[in-house]
């Protein structure tokens, strides 16, 4: 069963606003409603591949996030890092911040751009991006974190180097000093030492290293439920210090599916007809048809794939609300033409152009609650 996004009152685009609502910022609203009345510095830890279903699921491997459960919020649509990243950096759905998903075909340019790299695909290390592709351009609005910045509101980004001024970054997550970790112990350890300062304070740290886990060994894994223990000493540790006015909102950008059936388009001669490119993910695919053979490609695809699959026309997603109440006209121009998403435990791979990606044996982008759903936390520090 395929579900919609809560954007507006419980969604990941929500809590950066209400959180700087908690902090005094003019103009912003508590949109979740988050216990955060009184607390002028708070850590969001931002999880990547932490599914409030599969938090829920292991009560012995995560006891501290556990007995601090609250209802949860959803990721928005694809429900994948980039756009989840920009939801929560912007507070905006993916229709307004225009980052719609992992491979997507801007309009104009005949390759795919691969959105958390932020290059077109193919495109060789001394080819400059276009000018309509550069971060600021592609992503204007101000950020939530730069709005807090402007209100006075300390605000720092902690996370791996390769976030350090990247694409993604620049383009939705900007504003923020950064700090690098360089370990899970490192993330923890710095997040005690930002709060030692007084004054309203927003730390954005971000950990990935379950994602990564659940990717190649499985969200069902031994070693997925062992970094799942890490995430909870994690939580844990930042909790002990936050000071009397601290608060610690642990949040995730997506859930994850373990798959078990494989579509291959690659060998497949019937799902190629009439396909100008292939973007997204193996759970969330956007269809870019060639012109006027959108209606056929529909028809072969929901005939090939059958139950396992839905396959919607781009309008109609627009319609349903997936990527927000408003598409703006670029985000509109990014979106594939049709979107065949994953409601059971498939996949459609490329196995020999995305060679590494189609042997992952977790895989999320889709409207299932496994992928939607994440968890919003919060820990009070102790008076």
């Amino acid at each position: 069963m395929l579900l919609n996004p809560r954007y507006g009152s419980a969604s990941l685009a929500d809590v950066v606003p209400s959180i700087l609502a908690h902090l005094g910022v003019s103009g912003e609203v508590d949109r979740i409603g988050l216990d955060l009345d009184g607390v002028r510095r708070v850590c969001v830890l931002l999880v990547d591949g932490l599914g409030s279903e599969q938090l829920s699921a292991h009560p012995e491997e995560a006891p501290f996030l556990n007995s601090h459960s609250s209802p949860p919020i959803t990721a928005g649509f694809p429900t994948t890092t980039a756009t989840s990243l920009s939801s929560f950096g912007t507070g905006l759905p993916p229709g307004s911040h225009g980052i719609m998903g992992y491979l997507v075909a801007p309009s104009g340019h005949k390759r795919l751009m691969n959105s958390l790299q932020w290059k077109l695909v193919g495109a060789g290390k001394s080819e400059g991006l276009p000018i309509d592709l550069v971060p600021e351009n592609f992503q204007p609005i101000p950020t939530a974190f730069e709005r807090g910045l402007d209100a006075g509101v300390r605000v720092v980004h902690i996370g791996p180097s390769m976030q350090n001024g990247s694409g993604l970054t620049r383009a939705a997550l900007r504003g923020p000093s950064f700090h690098t970790s360089v370990s899970i112990g490192d993330l923890g350890a710095q997040v005690g030492d930002i709060f030692d300062s007084a004054g309203p304070t927003l730390v954005y740290a971000y950990y990935g290293d379950l994602d990564l886990v659940g990717h190649v060994r499985g969200p069902q894994s031994l070693a997925w439920r062992l970094e799942l223990g890490h995430v909870d000493d994690l939580a844990q540790a930042i909790a002990e210090r936050l000071p009397h006015d601290g608060a610690l909102v642990v949040v995730a950008d997506h859930g994850m599916v373990e798959v078990e059936d494989r579509v291959d388009y690659d060998t497949s001669v019937e799902l190629q007809r009439e396909i100008r490119l292939v973007g997204g993910e193996p759970r969330m695919r956007y269809l870019y048809a060639r012109e006027g053979a959108a209606d056929d490609v529909t028809a072969t695809w929901r005939e090939q794939l059958g139950a396992g699959f839905r396959v919607v026309a781009r309008d109609d997603a627009v319609d349903l609300g997936w990527f927000g109440p408003t598409v703006s006209s670029d985000a509109y121009g990014r979106i594939g033409d049709l979107l065949v998403l994953a409601n059971d435990r498939s996949v459609v791979i490329r196995s020999r152009t995305e060679v590494s990606a189609s042997a992952l044996r977790g895989h999320h982008g889709s409207l299932t609650s496994a992928e939607l759903m994440i968890p919003a936390l919060v820990v009070r520090g102790k008076s």
